[in-house]
């Protein structure tokens, strides 16, 4: 049997102890290997990765597709020896989405209900109730991007009870309960919003999006969530609205430098919850299937 050929390649992750095996029994029309272990380069055909090394793909003239692990692709996207025509497959997960939303909700409900103030007084033996505001209805939720993971965050609050706006450039599909805007209606979309969920990919249109004057569109207490990609908050901006009192906090899932380093100011701040990128993590058979699913019609229709 002919096997299509395939490399595995990541700059700070060990993927090829995870993948191989699975490749092996879950797809063994492919044959995945180490860089190490590639004899003739010009026979790879497809490359798995997540952030790639900067000469990547140097090697392989013969690539016909590029596959990330996970639901993001800016590192592939940005790495310099990746071909313009190469294309580049991202992982669009059910699984991956229901995990995001859950994610989510949780953290709607840490902002909602005052959870970081509960937290603190727990060591004070301070049984302080709140009594008021308690209802979904009193938060509004805006959703920044509405692909498979913002749709699976907005259904899931809206199930929750809560009114849920969504922006994205072009409009949707519609979902019940859920009020959107489009393109020249972000600055009504911010205006109306209480909680604020990222879900954005990194774009050049995104990268740096979230800054102080857009913090600022928010209503004054407005709390952020952001899972989208690190590169999309001006982090110091983020910081400068808490303590001013324009926001009331944040949970930031995803950094401009990651592992977060040790000095960060997230960490030491009260008003922010800090997450170390897990807001939803694909099942690597939901990869290997997916990488499968793809290479195996560009071979039949090849």
């Amino acid at each position: 049997m002919n096997r299509i050929l395939g490399v595995v390649t990541c700059s700070d992750l060990n993927l090829a102890e995870t993948f191989i095996p699975l490749f092996e029994e879950r797809a063994p029309g492919l044959d995945l290997r180490r860089p190490e272990d590639i004899d003739r380069p010009e026979d790879v055909r497809f490359m798995l990765s997540f952030v790639p090394a900067d000469d990547a793909f140097e090697p392989y003239p013969g690539l016909e597709a590029v596959f990330s692990v996970g639901a993001g692709q800016d590192a592939i996207d940005a790495c310099p020896s990746r071909p313009d025509a190469l294309p580049v497959y991202r992982l669009e997960d059910p699984d991956q989405a229901l995990q995001m939303a859950g994610f989510c909700a949780f953290h709607v409900l840490w902002h909602h209900r005052e959870m970081a103030q509960v937290h603190a007084n727990q060591p004070r033996a301070l049984f302080e109730r709140k009594i008021t505001g308690l209802s979904p209805t009193a938060r509004r939720i805006g959703v920044l991007g509405f692909g498979l993971m913002g749709r699976a965050v907005a259904k899931g609050l809206v199930a929750l009870g809560y009114p849920v706006s969504g922006y994205s450039r072009r409009m949707p599909e519609a979902e019940p309960g859920v009020t959107h805007f489009t393109e020249g209606q972000l600055d009504d979309f911010l205006g109306q919003t209480d909680i604020l969920i990222n879900v954005l990919p990194l774009t050049n249109a995104t990268r740096g999006l979230i800054d102080a004057s857009f913090l600022a569109k928010l209503p004054r207490g407005a709390a952020l969530i952001h899972v989208g990609r690190g590169g999309q908050v001006d982090e110091n901006a983020l910081v400068e609205a808490i303590n001013s009192g324009q926001l009331s906090g944040a949970s930031v899932d995803v950094f401009e430098v990651e592992p977060l380093p040790e000095d960060h100011p997230f960490w030491t701040h009260d008003s922010i919850l800090v997450t170390p990128h897990v807001a939803c993590i694909p099942a690597p058979e939901a990869v290997v299937e997916n990488v499968r699913q793809r290479m195996t019609s560009c071979k039949e229709t090849a």
